[in-house]
């Protein structure tokens, strides 16, 4: 087959045009073979199978058969000049016709992106700080109080409310003397300082006893959802029919067996607990410093990407958010979740994976079996029955292949750290535990 090329100004720095010409005579053999094949099945009516005329099978299929050949030899001459030149094509191509006045060949550009050629930039000019924290028992303690404040309990109490307590009330609401809509309950219950209601109207009810009664005045803001209350100032009449108040449980033996330790002894209680709490601060120091080496590898090595794999990668997220929110509430499994939401993560994602192979390859970082090993034994840890775990992992090769992946990213991060200017830093538990970054 003979075709001619010519590489035309690309539109960014990834682009390549290639000029294909295919030669009609090629064409028409092709058809011809095609139509020959089709004429094996074609079935009509007068006529046995495989005898109807090739005038007629042409007729029926003539286009789909001329269709497909004029398909599979730009795909042919394509792929031979690709190649030829050596190309990693990233993508499909997208096949434009030229106008010819040949009547001998017919004429295409082919419009494609490349990969990348990535040159490893000079990690040692980074400087990355590394968090650091050990649990002590200020730690433990902070988390036996926050697992006290989940398995809070209200009870009824006689003093009037104050901030966390949960009350039942009525409520009217009137604006300029009348009620107005979703402005009246009863047997309502309210976090006194919770955030739920109105400024206002929290703070008045704070204070308040059972079966007091009161009146005043709250004021919805400019940008109220309720165009009609917006910036409006209206009257509420309040009665309270219960104020709870919030009581903790006392750190004992039932409060031990509530989390799990059998016999309730309050040793092995918090040995649990700084397990547990050393396995999550470890999880979000790594994390952490895991951001901050991807951070610092990007800013080092600033490449393109191909806006084909961008785009793929985009659609795979908005799929995968369509499929999360669908298992969580299957009323809004119709919601219109558009790829280019994600645009600049799926971006970072792409630069991020084609940037971490040529640094796994270029300082053989690849991850080792008993990385492996040691990754799927630590996350099966956190079951019931770790060796069942980790036997269910090796029972399939493929199910490795995510535990791979984190033990070549944690290669990775240990190259970085070892490579660029390092500093650690001591991080506040507080700080930590609310921001998983």
């Amino acid at each position: 087959m003979e075709t001619t090329q010519a590489v035309a100004p690309a539109a960014s720095s990834l682009e390549r045009r290639i000029d294909l010409a295919v030669p009609m005579a090629v064409i028409d053999k092709e058809v011809e073979k095609r139509l020959r094949q089709l004429a094996t099945t074609t079935k009509l009516a007068g006529f046995r199978p495989g005898k109807v005329p090739m005038k007629m099978v042409a007729q029926i299929h003539g286009q789909q058969a001329r269709s497909e050949a004029v398909g599979a030899a730009i795909e042919h001459s394509f792929s031979e000049k690709v190649r030829e030149q050596k190309l990693h094509v990233a993508g499909y191509p997208r096949i434009e016709p030229k106008v010819s006045a040949s009547d001998v060949q017919m004429e295409f550009t082919a419009i494609f992106e490349v990969y990348p050629e990535i040159v490893l930039g000079d990690i040692s000019t980074k400087e990355i700080e590394k968090a650091t924290l050990v649990v002590t028992d200020i730690e433990i303690d902070k988390t036996i109080e926050v697992l006290r404040s989940q398995r809070t309990t209200y009870q009824p109490v006689e003093r009037a409310s104050q901030k966390g307590d949960h009350m039942v009330i009525d409520f009217i609401g009137r604006k300029n003397g009348e009620e107005f809509t979703g402005g009246k309950a009863e047997n309502f219950t309210v976090e006194v300082g919770g955030g739920r209601m109105l400024p206002d109207f929290d703070a008045a009810i704070e204070g308040m006893c059972v079966a007091e009664k009161k009146t005043f005045d709250v004021n919805f803001p400019e940008d109220y959802n309720v165009p009609e209350l917006s910036g409006q100032t209206v009257q509420f009449d309040v009665s309270v029919r219960v104020v709870q108040g919030a009581f903790l449980p006392e750190v004992d033996a039932e409060f031990a067996k509530a989390l799990g330790i059998a016999d309730g002894d309050l040793v092995k209680m918090r040995e649990e607990v700084k397990a547990n709490l050393e396995r999550e601060v470890k999880k979000r120091l790594q994390a952490r410093i895991k951001a901050q080496v991807m951070d610092a590898l990007l800013e080092v090595n600033p490449l393109d990407v191909p806006q084909a794999l961008v785009e793929m990668e985009a659609q795979q997220m908005a799929e995968a958010a369509r499929k999360d929110l669908e298992s969580r509430d299957t009323a809004i499994k119709n919601m219109p979740i558009e790829p280019s939401w994600f645009a600049a993560q799926a971006e970072r994602r792409v630069k991020l994976g084609l940037l971490l192979a040529e640094l796994v390859k270029a300082k053989d970082l690849h991850a080792k079996p008993e990385q492996v090993k040691a990754i799927v034994e630590d996350y099966a840890e956190t079951f019931e029955d770790p060796k069942e775990v980790v036997r269910w992992y090796y029972s399939q090769p493929q199910r490795l292949g995510e535990a791979e992946a984190l033990a070549m990213e944690n290669n990775v991060v240990e190259w970085t750290l070892a490579n660029a200017r390092v500093t650690e830093k001591v991080v506040g538990f507080d700080e930590l535990m609310s921001n998983q970054a």
